[in-house]
């Protein structure tokens, strides 16, 4: 898993909560990196999933609450950090099916051996995109965050339901556009 996530969750960790339990859930966690990330480095998903229980321990947040909150915010750093993802599209349906064919494509250009999740798309139902999330690691809460915090960001009513397909490594989004009649 890139460095940038690591060292994202561990931002937002700062800002909702506090330096003091960024270093608490560091301490309290078996870390082959010893908590010490930098953007562009590779780490093993394994310690961000320590990080979460532990972080989830002290603020008695269920984790999949504080993986979805993580994905929310990561979309918005994602952004900030790679806009011309987002000014080429002008819809979350526009910008979700792009995720596997462009951004994807580009994300590893700029991080080489970048072992990212696939997804899968049918849009035969006016109004409605289905996304099959598909990863070698547990994250369809994070792949949930990650819609939910470009449904924010482009401001439209969009309802996800979700249907977990093998625990947490693979997951079917139904996003409906409760804004089509």
């Amino acid at each position: 898993m890139k460095g940038m996530v690591f060292t994202s969750f561990l931002e937002m960790v700062e800002n909702k909560f506090s330096l003091g339990i960024v270093d608490q859930i560091i301490e309290s966690s078996d870390l082959p990196s010893g908590g010490s990330y930098t953007s562009v480095g590779t780490y093993d998903h394994n310690e961000m999933i320590q990080l979460i229980v532990q972080l989830s321990q002290r603020t008695n947040i269920p984790v999949t609450d504080l993986i979805i909150t993580f994905g929310e915010y990561l979309f918005t750093q994602l952004i900030e950090l790679h806009p011309q993802f987002i000014q080429e599209n002008s819809s979350v349906f526009s910008f979700l099916q792009k995720v596997d064919s462009y951004i994807h494509v580009e994300v590893r250009k700029l991080y080489p051996g970048a072992e990212l999740p696939a997804f899968e798309y049918d849009t035969s139902v006016p109004g409605t995109l289905i996304m099959t999330y598909r990863s070698s690691r547990p994250f369809a809460d994070l792949a949930e965050g990650l819609i939910m915090g470009c449904i924010q960001y482009y401001g439209e009513q969009i309802s996800i339901a979700r249907e977990n397909l093998d625990e947490g490594t693979a997951a079917r989004f139904i996003l409906t556009n409760t804004e089509v009649k």
